[in-house]
């Protein structure tokens, strides 16, 4: 339930603060006072669409504030806790619409607010659904569609309908999901089986040639080994000389192993009287065995080194190999595996394309079945519930000031299942006894359309199967277009009723619709054509005669007008 909306800034409003509570309340005033703006304002929470042309001229922001109290379990609740918004004690909650105005040439930012978190535009939309249900001349029009009839038929149905319907839904998703599957892999069997052979043949050339993990690195190391291998043995063979000295020049003293060994037996006859040379003595033998150990090394070294022109040929040759699939699948080899690993999982995903379409054909005839059980399920509910919501509608319009009238609901089947079922779904109305029934959408006035559809919600709203968490605020925009004399003053009546057990607010220009009020809120207009705080308020007592008087004859001090608007009142005293 709404307890309280505050606009300031918004078209002619510069500031306004608007206090609901259960029961009817009435919003009403002279002819560009601002009742539209309230409105825009709401739909604004709402989650509707922002337009930078509605802020006030002169201000640079429009700003929105409307405060709901949610009971607990409400899915609303669920969904502000999912966008982290905070949630007073009692279960209010706090939605905020900021609207700039363009500047510059540049389009104006719109901003929501959930709870103190800034949260995306969608979600108040996706909250609205739960919170309220707004009716205005445009659903008027809109019932003249069938689709917005069969979702009034369908929202009457009742909850285990709605996930009939759910579940119908989800069928015909998969089932389109198949189907698009099926015609993508028959448009590309040509392709694809261009791709697996391609796949077939890669694969068979990487199998032929057998690449191991690290071979290019190894065999571009060993290549460079054996194109050099002179070199390296001229260069090896000169160290160990260096290290060890010729054989054939015994001399210790022209090498390198055979100075330090003559640097350690100078030190080491003197060591022994000073403790630091005897460090450096130790120091110099360490050098001597590592020059020792080299020189071994570089012996063995020289030892496996050889020039060997066919296994040079063959390391190139295989290099070669490997080339060629480096070219064609990857950089490296590595890249060459990665290629061969993701190709083969591919192949097998592509299969057998006619074996494949195969088995998704038959996955469809499946869910086909299921979806003909399904909807032959919903197509039973829907007919039943046709019956119920065509006997409500049509007692409902017998207090309307439509006796005689009646609403035909009728069900029937489609030439094809869609994703809504296999049902076609038309509202006639009978306007009165002997006349034929017409479509909504073609034989209904203004003003009947305007009764059907409160008549309508009033059915939806009272059903016995409507859903635990159906909205429990209603708005309705100049619903009584159209009507006048006693069929307002029943539609009057009729929402007084539909307020028993709901937050009902009403815009209107019929003081008969707005005498049967519990809160009558006026929206007055200031000499300089600006709504001000105090502009919007609630009359009572003689401002509410007067204002009554005023809507009846546009004189409110008339004497005959404000005898007829006390009259108003009294007879919607004695009607609750």
């Amino acid at each position: 339930m709404f307890e309280e909306i505050t606009i300031s800034d918004l078209g002619v409003i510069t500031g306004a603060q608007i206090r609901l509570h259960p029961g009817l309340t009435v919003l009403t005033g002279e002819t560009g006072a601002g009742k539209t703006m309230v409105l825009t304002g709401l739909n604004l929470l709402l989650g509707g669409k922002a337009d930078p042309a509605t802020v006030r001229t002169g201000a640079t922001t429009a700003v929105v504030e409307g405060r709901v109290v949610v009971p607990d379990g409400s899915p609303v609740l669920e969904r502000a806790e999912e966008a982290g918004a905070a949630v007073d004690d009692d279960g209010g909650l706090l939605l905020v619409r900021t609207v700039q105005a363009a500047t510059d040439g540049a389009p104006g930012r719109s901003r929501a607010h959930l709870g103190g978190r800034s949260v995306p535009q969608a979600v108040l939309g996706e909250l609205a659904e739960q919170l309220i249900t707004v009716h205005g001349q445009q659903d008027q029009a809109r019932l003249r569609s069938p689709q917005h009839q069969r979702e009034a038929l369908d929202a009457f149905a009742g909850a285990a309908h709605a996930a009939l319907l759910a579940e119908y839904r989800q069928a015909w998703a998969e089932r389109a999901r198949l189907q698009a599957t099926i015609d993508d892999l028959t448009a590309r069997r040509q392709d694809l089986a261009r791709e697996a052979e391609l796949l077939r043949l890669g694969l068979a050339e990487v199998e032929r040639i057998d690449p191991q993990p690290g071979e290019d690195t190894d065999l571009a190391r060993e290549i460079v080994r054996l194109e050099h291998a002179e070199d390296l043995r001229a260069a090896a063979t000169g160290a160990h000389a260096a290290l060890l000295g010729d054989e054939d020049a015994p001399d210790e003293g022209a090498n390198a192993a055979g100075l330090v060994e003559h640097a350690r037996r100078l030190l080491d006859g003197a060591g022994g009287h000073d403790a630091r040379l005897a460090e450096l003595r130790d120091r110099v033998a360490e050098a001597g065995y590592l020059l020792a150990d080299a020189a071994t090394e570089l012996s063995s070294y020289l030892q496996d080194l050889q020039a060997d022109p066919l296994r040079l040929d063959a390391a190139q040759t295989r290099r070669a190999e490997l080339a060629s699939l480096t070219r064609s699948y990857g950089e490296d080899v590595a890249a060459v595996l990665r290629w061969a690993d993701e190709s083969g999982r591919r192949l097998l995903d592509i299969g057998d394309g006619d074996e494949k379409v195969a088995e998704l054909t038959a996955e469809r005839g499946a869910l086909d079945a299921t979806l003909a059980d399904l909807a032959s399920r919903i197509g039973a509910a829907r007919r039943e519930a046709a019956e119920r919501l065509a006997a409500t509608v049509s007692a409902e319009l017998a207090g309307l000031a439509m006796g005689g009238a009646s609403l035909e609901v009728r069900v029937e089947p489609a030439p094809e299942l869609g994703p809504h079922g296999g049902d076609v779904v038309e509202m006639l109305l009978v306007p009165h006894a002997g006349a034929p029934a017409r479509p909504l959408g073609k034989g209904a006035s203004g003003g009947e359309l305007s009764r059907v559809m409160l008549a309508l919600e009033v059915a939806l709203a009272t059903s016995p199967d409507r859903g635990e968490h159906t909205p429990g605020t209603f708005v309705f925009d100049e619903v009584d277009a159209g009507v006048g004399g006693r069929a307002a003053t029943e539609v009057g009546r009729r929402l007084a009723a539909l307020a028993r057990g709901s937050q009902v607010l009403v815009v209107t220009h019929l003081a008969q619709v707005a005498a049967f009020a519990d809160r009558h809120l006026v929206v007055t207009k200031s000499r300089d054509g600006a709504i001000t705080a105090s502009g919007v308020g609630e009359v009572t007592g003689e401002d509410r005669v007067r204002e009554l008087a005023r809507m009846l004859s546009g004189q409110e001090e008339s004497g005959t007008a404000r005898a007829h608007a006390a009259e108003l009142l009294e007879l919607a005293d004695l009607a609750r």
